[in-house]
C-alpha cells in the first residue's frame, strides 16, 4: 500500500470542465458537492483506502520562530497557497493507477447546474522510507 495526496486547488491548475466558481453556485449545488465528497470518503473508508480529508479556509497566518520571545506573525504576503489550496484527500492504495482512478472519480463531483466539476487534482505520493545517506 502507498499513500497519496489528492490535492484540490482553487486555481493554478488547468481550467475545470465546469469552471463556475463555487461562490456563484446555489446553496443546493454546494450541498450536493459536499455530499458527494462525504459519500466518496465513506466509500473509501469501506474499502480501507481512506486516510484523511480536509477542506481549507482561505484564511491563514504566516508564523516564524523569530528567535527568542514571541514569534513574528503576519497576514502576508502569502505564497498564494491560501488562494490555491482548497483541501485534500489522503488515500492509501495498492498502486499509482488506483490513485489516478480515484482522483478521476473525485473530479466528477457535481458543481454548477449539477454537472461534474471535472476539476484537476494533483496526485502526489508520500515518501516511503527516506533514503539513507551513505558516503
Amino acid at each position: 500500500m502507498a499513500k497519496y495526496l489528492l490535492l484540490k486547488h482553487y486555481r493554478g491548475a488547468p481550467a475545470a470542465g465546469n469552471d463556475v466558481p463555487m461562490d456563484q453556485w446555489t446553496p443546493e449545488e454546494v450541498t450536493a458537492h459536499v455530499q458527494y465528497q462525504r459519500d466518496f470518503a465513506a466509500k473509501l473508508q469501506s474499502t480501507g483506502e481512506f486516510v484523511d480529508s480536509q477542506a481549507l479556509s482561505q484564511e491563514g497566518t504566516w508564523v516564524s520562530s523569530g528567535g527568542e520571545g514571541r514569534p513574528p506573525v503576519t497576514d502576508g504576503p502569502f505564497a498564494e497557497t491560501k488562494d490555491l489550496i482548497a483541501g485534500w484527500v489522503i488515500i492509501d492504495v495498492e498502486s499509482h493507477e488506483r490513485a489516478v482512478e480515484l482522483a478521476g472519480e473525485l473530479s466528477a463531483a457535481p458543481g454548477a447546474g449539477g454537472k461534474p466539476v471535472q476539476e484537476w487534482l494533483e496526485v502526489r505520493p508520500f515518501y516511503g522510507e527516506c533514503p539513507a545517506i551513505t558516503e
